[in-house]
């Protein structure tokens, strides 16, 4: 029978998530899984509980990720991978974003796009005064999505060998066929998004509630109402069923190359058997070996190395942000900053400085480095970072136009200064999981905004991503410009540390949210270094995020545009701090609430760390989950 009105769930205000959250770190000797879903983190210790290894797990979580969260993230997006192998000592990475379509010629997206065909020298604009671009909605925004060979290969590279690939995805699988109770940042992001959705294409129905009470029979689901997708259930069986192959011709492949011409986009068959053929590929991670920065002492040795994805992402950022920081201090231009400096002026302004310098390298640099070779160790290099961070001052923010990339090669100091049209916020999941036998991964999954275009194919339960919107149009010397069979610039970025001494497991970590993502890195990561947090007081910690160049563009509050080195601090941050940061020249936005400009531009993180017990001899796992999320960390 129907409920009474009163019982029904409210539904969600910008206002829903309110701070601060007192939250334990979660401990557990078996194994560990956190993630921003309780539902999907369910997944993974069904996984674990069944046998599973932490890449099992990680593989279980995403796609339950995928169906109950699925305004962040989706197989119709792309995904990157950090593992660490117990037994070896190693950690590896799997690349699994997806490429532009052979027939996207920068000539053809410009004019499919209304721009002139001819690619400028310079930097243009779309003739509206905004920088020429591939709007986040536009067809043209699709690239192959990479997710589904990612999955398929984590479990095949990584996985246990012990549950087979159905068995993994059997918990998400019920949840999309029974049913499960919406989330409240889920259904925020829902209801948000619903127009986009009724606007993208045909098919929104399929991930709209069907409530007889609707205008037309759909609508965004609610926090606690119950959602299910019997499509996205079927597109897992189908994968579990025929592996990649399954994904990438057949059904699936038909419908996302029918919705897709349908809408003037230029992907065919012949790009999704190549990314069939090629798969996810297996990189060397990028690392930095930190002796300073408290790194020492709080890894009770020598130090850690801090390890991330190489490019087409821009884990680069948080390496190189740390790498002048460590100069700064070792030149005696910062001092030693220890617990009592965490989140106060001076220490705060050393990382804003230090990221905005890493950024303005990034924005020109980071590119797929299969087609436009990226020059990471000469950027990653002690004299670079220590001849960019001459740039630092600590008694003053540079100016926005200060900052251009530096000349880390000859050909480099030929370039001109362009930013990357990458600058833009996204939506995404971050998850990390260990087991018992020691391994952990850091696995990250992204639509890049929200729902991505919004564009679902028929039958399938799943919206394919926005992630080419990432390319530049222009000029023709920028290294991520877009071009056929080419991986745009990537926001999503897994991070993990291992210990120099011994090359054992530190923790698996990463803050999801677009360009916040490497600031959350050195925010949450130095939170335990300098600041002796444990890993769930580092998450909950106010933090700041730093527009990344003159390429990101937003609205301000009086609808005027906005541009350069405005640094948002999130509402909790010693007011004592805010007035500092705006005595050394910062243009400080103090950010409260949940939607716009509120908490979540400061991203949602997830920590597991290792330890262990001096008595017992026996290896803990602690983990914290950010209180940003619905979700949390959960034990074995």
């Amino acid at each position: 029978m129907p409920l009474p009105t009163s019982s029904v769930y409210p539904p969600p205000s910008a206002e829903f998530m309110k701070w601060p959250s007192r939250r334990s770190v979660v401990h557990s000797t078996k194994g560990m899984v956190a993630c921003t879903q309780p539902l999907a983190a369910k997944c993974g210790l069904d996984i674990l509980n069944a046998g599973g290894n932490a890449a099992d797990a990680a593989v279980a979580m995403i796609a339950g990720l995928n169906m109950t969260e699925p305004g962040s993230t989706g197989i119709g997006g792309d995904m990157f991978c950090l593992y660490y192998d117990a037994k070896s000592g190693k950690v590896s990475a799997l690349n699994g974003s997806g490429r532009a379509g052979a027939k996207c010629t920068l000539e053809t997206i410009r004019a499919s796009l209304g721009l002139d065909p001819h690619v400028p020298d310079g930097d243009d604009d779309d003739g509206a005064g905004s920088k020429a671009s591939i709007p986040m909605d536009s067809v043209h925004a699709v690239t192959v999505p990479g997710a589904a060979a990612g999955w398929v290969d984590t479990v095949e590279r990584f996985g246990s060998g012990k549950l087979t690939l159905a068995q993994i995805l059997a918990p998400a699988i019920e949840l999309g066929e029974k049913g499960f109770p919406v989330s409240e940042d889920s259904a925020f992001n829902w209801q948000r998004s619903e127009a986009l959705l009724r606007k993208a294409s045909p098919n929104s129905a399929e991930m709209l509630k069907a409530d007889p009470s609707a205008p037309d029979g759909v609508r965004a689901p609610r926090p606690g109402e119950i959602m299910r997708n019997p499509h996205l259930a079927r597109t897992f069986r189908t994968l579990a069923a025929e592996g990649k192959k399954g994904f990438y011709a057949g059904r699936i492949a038909d419908e996302i190359i029918r919705v897709t011409r349908s809408l003037g986009g230029h992907l065919d068959h012949a790009d999704l058997l190549h990314h069939l053929e090629t798969g996810s590929e297996p990189v060397s991670p990028i690392s930095l070996q930190l002796r300073g920065l408290g790194a020492a002492s709080a890894a009770g040795g020598s130090g850690v190395e801090v390890w991330e994805h190489p490019p087409n992402g821009q884990g680069i950022i948080a390496l190189m942000a740390l790498g002048i920081l460590q100069e700064l201090e070792s030149q005696g231009r910062i001092p030693a900053f220890g617990p009592d400096d965490h989140n106060t002026a001076p220490y705060l302004h050393a990382i804003i400085e230090s990221l905005r310098i890493a950024f303005s390298d990034a924005n020109w640099f980071v590119a797929d480095p299969v087609v436009s070779p990226v020059p990471t160790a000469e950027l990653l290099a002690r004299g670079y970072l220590a001849e960019r961070s001459k740039l630092f001052s600590p008694s003053r923010a540079a100016s926005s136009g200060a900052l251009r990339h530096g000349h880390p090669t000859a050909a480099a100091a030929a370039a001109a200064s362009f930013d990357s049209p990458a600058l833009r916020s996204s939506d995404t999941v971050y998850l990390a999981a260990s087991d018992a036998w020691g391994n952990a991964i850091s696995f990250i999954n992204s639509n890049y905004a929200g729902f991505g275009t919004g564009i679902i194919p028929r039958g399938c339960g799943f919206t394919l991503q926005n992630r080419g919107a990432g390319f530049a149009l222009s000029p023709r010397s920028h290294p991520n410009l877009l071009a056929p069979r080419k991986r745009p610039y990537h926001t999503i970025i897994p991070g993990l540390v291992t210990c120099l001494d011994d090359g054992a497991l530190h923790s698996v970590f990463g803050v999801m949210g677009g360009f916040m993502q490497p600031q959350g890195h050195v925010q949450v990561l130095l939170g335990q270094l300098i600041g002796g947090l444990s890993p769930q007081q580092a998450l909950d910690a106010p933090r700041v995020y730093v527009r990344a160049g003159r390429g990101e563009e937003g609205r301000d509050g009086e609808g005027g545009k906005e541009r350069g080195a405005v640094v948002y601090v999130e509402e909790g941050m010693p007011e004592e701090t805010v007035e500092g940061l705006k005595a050394l020249g910062h243009d400080v936005r103090v950010a409260g609430g949940w939607g716009g400009k509120g908490r979540q531009m400061f991203g949602r993180g997830q920590i597991i760390r290792w330890t262990v017990d001096e008595v017992e001899g026996t290896g803990v796992w602690s983990a914290g989950s950010d209180m940003r999320g619905d979700g949390g960390a959960f034990p074995a």
